[in-house]
């Protein structure tokens, strides 16, 4: 706009002067057009001999001729004024000294702005955490409930507050350090908690690292003491607090809840861990008989397939390795006395007919088996009911 004004007002004051070569205002450098006196007013604005731009406009200086003039050209005429005075030296202090020290004094109030120190509190801290706080009091009572400290403090931007980024460890970390008494209710008062978030900021006697709480608070009191004597008791108990071992503070709280999170953590990495083992794992494996349970173990100890492994290290587990054909069907001697005679005796018809039959054995039936064990001596005949020997001749012959 400053340049806008002074190239209208050199237009029409200075737009006829004379152009001379010698002189400063030549056809480079004068007021003809209003792009032509832009470009002047930025190089006065520059400091570029704009004295001698000021000294070329002045009341000796000659008009240019006026060829559509029906008079002629009048060689007396003169288009300088002393107005060149006012007119330089109002638009170099207007330009030079205050516009571009106002354009400095923004440019340095920005970049401190944006390189002050974001630790240091100030005022503005103090009516934000007023405001948030009475957005969680609507009471106004000077109480929260302590499960709203960590909404709060996240409204808060930082250093004073936490801000919305903040991860829950950091946040829980800064609750604990914090420590700051629960009353019976489960609130939390103003004055600490605001005296706390101001000692967590700036570092002010913060218990770290197995520090004694009780004796940095006992000092933070006796400092608070001297500079203000006229305290009262209860205020400054409300400034530094020095709860009891056995009273309940907001610390306690979120180190139990970062104590949780921590466990549910290990559990849940285990859980994979477990999971990755059992995806890996092959479908089978072979198992230990000493793995097994006891109920299987005597399950199997009576099956009449298995025999015991003398020569296993395992005394008094079944081997697990197949008999022979011949022994696997080898009937039991059948015993008439026995509770469970028709059952034994209904096996060792199933397991020949499902035997393979040998070529000396072919159109062989269950009872002709029974009569040659009984030839062998295997079996004694009055061990083996008569019904079976009798069907050896009266059932039909069962070939394969």
């Amino acid at each position: 706009m400053l340049f806008f004004i002074y190239a209208i007002i050199g237009m029409q004051v200075f737009g006829n002067i004379h152009l001379e070569e010698e002189s400063h205002i030549n056809r480079h450098n004068n007021f003809r057009s209003f792009s032509s006196s832009l470009m002047l007013l930025f190089r006065s604005a520059t400091g570029e001999a704009w004295q001698e731009i000021m000294l070329s406009c002045l009341g000796d200086k000659g008009c240019e001729p006026d060829t559509s003039a029906p008079g002629g050209h009048n060689e007396n005429e003169r288009c300088g004024t002393d107005l060149a005075y006012v007119y330089f030296v109002s638009f170099i202090f207007f330009c030079s000294f205050l516009m571009l020290n106002l354009f400095v004094a923004v440019i340095m109030d920005n970049f401190e702005y944006l390189t002050r120190d974001s630790s240091i509190l100030g005022p503005h801290h103090l009516d934000e955490f007023v405001r948030i706080w009475a957005e969680y009091d609507r009471a106004a009572c000077g109480r929260i409930h302590y499960t709203e400290m960590y909404d709060m403090l996240t409204l808060m931007s930082p250093p004073l507050g936490l801000g919305k980024r903040c991860p829950n460890k950091v946040a829980y970390k800064r609750l604990v350090l914090m420590n700051m008494p629960v009353t019976e209710d489960m609130t939390v008062h103003f004055t600490s908690t605001l005296m706390a978030l101001i000692r967590t900021a700036l570092d002010v006697k913060i218990a770290k690292g197995g520090a004694d709480r009780q004796q940095l608070d006992a000092e933070l009191q006796k400092e608070i003491l001297a500079i203000w004597p006229n305290i009262s008791q209860k205020m400054l108990d409300l400034l530094v607090p020095m709860p009891k071992a056995s009273d309940l503070t907001v610390g306690k709280i979120y180190a139990a809840m970062m104590i949780m999170d921590y466990y549910k953590q290990s559990k849940a990495k285990k859980q994979r861990q477990q999971l990755e083992e059992q995806k890996n794992a092959p479908m089978f494996q072979r198992m230990e008989a000493s793995s097994l349970p006891e109920e299987i173990l005597s399950n199997a100890k009576a099956l009449p397939y298995l025999q015991q492994d003398t020569l296993s290290g395992l005394a008094g587990f079944p081997s697990l390795s197949p008999l022979s054909p011949e022994e696997i069907f080898q009937p039991p001697c059948l015993d008439q006395d026995d509770e469970d005679f028709e059952e034994q005796l209904s096996l060792f018809r199933l397991n020949f007919e499902r035997k393979p039959q040998t070529e000396g054995h072919k159109g062989f039936t269950f009872e002709h088996r029974l009569l040659e064990l009984m030839s062998s001596g295997l079996c004694d005949s009055s061990e083996i009911p008569k019904t079976s020997l009798t069907g050896a001749f009266n059932q039909p012959v069962t070939t394969f």
